[in-house]
């Protein structure tokens, strides 16, 4: 898993700094649920040994400075294997950040974001934070705590949280109130927690509407910005979205990002695609240069990702099985960007499209629009307003002169 940070005017970080993640996108052994795994790394003798885990994170390191990224991501579980109880996988996390801090600092790469694996334990199957059993509950909650820790320990710029099996599969065993309201009394004492020990890192929320529960509450980001509106968290947290999840929920590669821009939620990206046909999640490296144009714009014109970052949380495919395909797939992937980053540059200064869009919505610059837009018109004045003026012209939404610009540029 690979991440590029990009850019605009404003952004805190140059488009060519990029970050890499520890964590099965990188040594992803090729399983999948119809077959064996088809790869294997001379790193990596498939073991859950202490030992394996510091191959794994010195040969990711090695893999970073030779894609020339400058910054990392990981799960918890990825870095470090879970011990017997919750104090010996506390040790084997503080063995492996201590290694970590260390190939940081020499090799200068910084951790974007760290997270919590909360759903591949079966402790984990019926929720964490949306589990019927309070002991599950803190479980996950004791596991976000040395997260936390271990993010600020390794000064990561980003906290992510995603809700896999944050949902349910049936109603008939749901309360859905009291799961929605327990996942808002978790982030509560997330935020708390962070305060606390002077972290100062961006907490993120993942949306993904499936997958592999039926149903997650982070369904879009429409979604999740009401679930934080609601419980009071909307200062707190941002939105990590990745569109290969947007286009599982229905929307289109951009409608997430673009979305959650708008409205002041767009942290950071992981920069999945998937196969819309298919209805699952398939994690492939960004390589459409289109969608990765539209995703540019949007950050161009929020003024970058602030501590956010386009990371590859992507996985070769089980048939890839040569290790060049590694970095032919990352270095692809950055470059789609990288050209996606130009695009929308040019697309921008051009100005064409925007002017089209302004222009679309100019009645509501002036008279009757414009109170409309301030909230100061009523319905007995628009009612008037219909009298006097009579029928709506109907106006062309000119879509394929949208597209035909968008494809001059890309």
């Amino acid at each position: 898993m690979s991440s590029f940070a990009p850019p605009s005017k404003k952004a805190k970080r140059s488009h060519s700094n990029g970050a890499a993640a520890k964590s099965d996108g990188d040594f992803f052994p090729g399983a999948d649920p119809f077959g064996f795994p088809t790869i294997s790394r001379h790193w990596d003798d498939g073991s859950n040994s202490m030992e394996n885990a510091k191959r794994r994170l010195r040969a990711a390191f090695e893999f970073f400075e030779k894609l020339g990224v400058k910054y990392y991501t990981f799960h918890d579980r990825d870095i470090a294997p879970e011990g017997d109880d919750l104090k010996e996988t506390n040790a084997n996390l503080d063995q492996l950040t201590d290694l970590a801090l260390e190939l940081q600092q020499k090799t200068g790469v910084k951790l974007l974001w760290a997270t919590c694996n909360l759903f591949s334990n079966p402790r984990y199957m019926n929720g964490a934070a949306t589990n019927p059993d309070a002991h599950a509950f803190a479980h996950a909650a004791a596991q976000v705590k040395k997260g936390l820790e271990i993010a600020k320990k390794l000064g990561a710029e980003n906290f992510v949280f995603w809700g896999g099996r944050e949902g349910y599969h049936t109603l008939l065993n749901t309360d859905v109130r009291r799961e929605l309201d327990h996942m808002g009394s978790f982030f509560q004492m997330v935020v708390d927690y962070k305060k606390k020990i002077e972290f100062e890192g961006q907490l993120l929320i993942e949306p993904k509407p499936k997958e592999p529960t039926k149903h997650q509450y982070d369904y879009d980001a429409q979604t999740v910005i009401a679930f934080l509106k609601t419980y009071g968290l909307e200062n707190d947290f941002k939105l990590n979205i990745e569109p290969n999840h947007t286009t599982l929920a229905g929307h289109s590669y951009e409608h997430d990002v673009v979305v959650a821009s708008k409205f002041g939620f767009l942290g950071s990206i992981d920069s999945n695609t998937g196969s819309p046909d298919l209805g699952w999640d398939t994690d492939q490296f960004p390589m459409d240069i289109k969608n990765c144009t539209l995703v540019m714009k949007a950050i161009i014109e929020q003024g970058g990702l602030a501590l956010g970052g386009l990371n590859f949380d992507c996985k070769i495919r089980r048939e890839s099985t040569d290790l060049e395909d590694m970095f032919i797939a990352h270095i692809g992937a950055m470059d789609s960007f990288a050209r996606g980053l130009k695009n929308a540059a040019k697309l921008i200064e051009d100005g064409t499209l925007d002017a089209l869009v302004r222009e679309r919505y100019s009645s509501f610059d002036k008279g009757i629009g414009a109170k409309i837009e301030k909230g100061s018109a009523s319905l007995e004045e628009l009612e008037d307003y219909i009298l006097e003026h009579g029928e709506p012209k109907m106006i062309s939404g000119k879509q394929e002169k949208y597209e035909a610009i968008v494809n001059f540029f890309v």
